[in-house]
């Protein structure tokens, strides 16, 4: 067994049901390069190493926090901070924290799921947000989870669950920062479901350190006529990966997934979509773009299954990267597995360079080469987020875009 998982199972606390979890696990062991799903993510370095479980007890300087309004809710070094959040009662939402997992709804566990099966064992903690039939929420909800240094590396497992009832609505902010350098492991789950009419919409911006290592696994499930609308802006990390499954289960139900991914100096940014269309007049659009720079590499995985008798489906990705550096990587897998008739599919992707007529162009008028180059770069990766509909939020993905950019330019 790697020291990886020796470490982290020394941590295991609970019943039979999270020890069968565990066995699991440690039986199945780390996927490897003929996993297909990890092919292009390597996690020999990260079985080398061993890490500590997180106590909480951690502060931050509050000026981390400024620019995040209330209601907030602060996770630091996956332990929740009282003196960091701020949750007055808003009507129509109960925030609580799920604690024991054996109560949270089973996401679907696939056999190269290790990480997904290590939460389920090890998670003791994280946000529990229920949205009563026919409310609406319109403050956006923030959940911030901070990394922190700390005396050796750390890891921990939240798990959080987001419920919205019939003709309810949600809009929820996530914020993956560092306070400063560490080598932290975080290892977190998301289940989202959405009863008939809800909408829900979602914002994941991740700045994290160089040295961060995070494996986040987002599970939705949307009944009928619901509406899932999300963007991620993601950037930094030693090693980052998001899996985001949904299941449209109900008819008409609706699927905006947008995204970013940015990678320079030696970040690896791996995303992997598996979207399942199961009702009729379902649909799904997916539009991302990669940024690869310096000995950055960006792996995006755009899964979509229409399932036998979905038929009217329309669903649409498009992934388009760029590549900055003749060392950078960009490995990107559009896949459409169409089972149903009476569909409408498209999906593509491209990896290429900046136009070098456009360079020449803007140094024409006099701009820098820096400058030109950010300009271009900029445009590109701006469009997913037009997916934001409050101009103020949207505001403050564009903010966290332009300062992943510069980092990027910086690295």
């Amino acid at each position: 067994m790697s020291a990886l998982l020796d470490s982290l199972a020394a941590g295991f606390d609970g019943d039979a049901t999270r020890r069968a979890a565990l066995d699991a696990a440690l039986a199945t062991g780390l996927p490897g390069p003929r996993s297909e799903s990890w092919k292009y993510t390597s996690l020999r370095a990260l079985e080398r190493r061993s890490f500590g479980a997180a106590t909480g007890g951690f502060m931050v300087d509050t000026a981390l926090l400024a620019d995040i309004p209330a209601p907030r809710i602060v996770f630091v070094n996956g332990g929740y901070s009282d003196a960091l959040s701020d949750t007055a009662p808003i009507p129509g939402l109960t925030i609580g924290r799920t604690g024991a997992v054996a109560s949270l709804p089973l996401i679907e566990d696939r056999g190269d799921a290790v990480f997904a099966r290590l939460n389920a064992a090890l998670a003791d903690d994280g946000i529990s947000l229920t949205v009563a039939d026919g409310a609406q929420v319109e403050r956006p909800v923030h959940l911030v989870f901070v990394g922190a240094p700390a005396d050796g590396d750390l890891a921990w497992h939240l798990r959080h669950h987001i419920a919205l009832g019939a003709d309810a609505s949600l809009t929820l902010v996530e914020h993956h920062i560092d306070a400063a350098a560490h080598r932290h492991l975080d290892n977190s789950v998301m289940s989202l479901r959405l009863a008939d009419r809800a909408a829900l919409r979602h914002v994941r911006l991740q700045q994290r350190d160089a040295g961060a290592t995070s494996f986040l696994r987002t599970d939705a499930e949307l009944q009928a006529a619901s509406a899932y609308t999300r963007v991620d802006v993601e950037a930094g990390g030693a090693l980052s990966r998001h899996e985001l499954d949904v299941r449209l289960l109900g008819k008409a139900a609706s699927l905006t997934a947008n995204g970013v991914l940015l990678a320079g100096g030696r970040a690896h940014v791996d995303t992997r979509l598996g979207i399942r269309h199961v009702a009729r007049d379902t649909s799904c659009e997916l539009k991302w773009r990669g940024i690869g720079d310096q000995r950055g590499r960006v792996v995006f995985h755009g899964g979509i299954t229409i399932d036998a008798g979905a038929d009217g489906a329309d669903a649409r990705l498009s992934n388009k990267n760029l590549l900055l550096s003749p060392t950078a990587e960009i490995d990107t897998q559009p896949v459409l597995v169409i089972h149903a008739d009476e569909v409408q599919a498209a999906h593509g992707a491209t990896v290429g360079q900046l136009d070098p007529g456009a360079l020449f162009y803007l140094r024409s008028r006099g701009l820098p080469a820096p400058e030109a180059r950010r300009l271009l770069t900029t445009a590109f990766v701006r469009e997913p987020l037009a997916a934001i509909a409050m101009p103020e939020l949207r505001a403050q993905a564009e903010a966290g875009l332009d300062r992943a950019l510069a980092a990027l330019a910086r690295a």
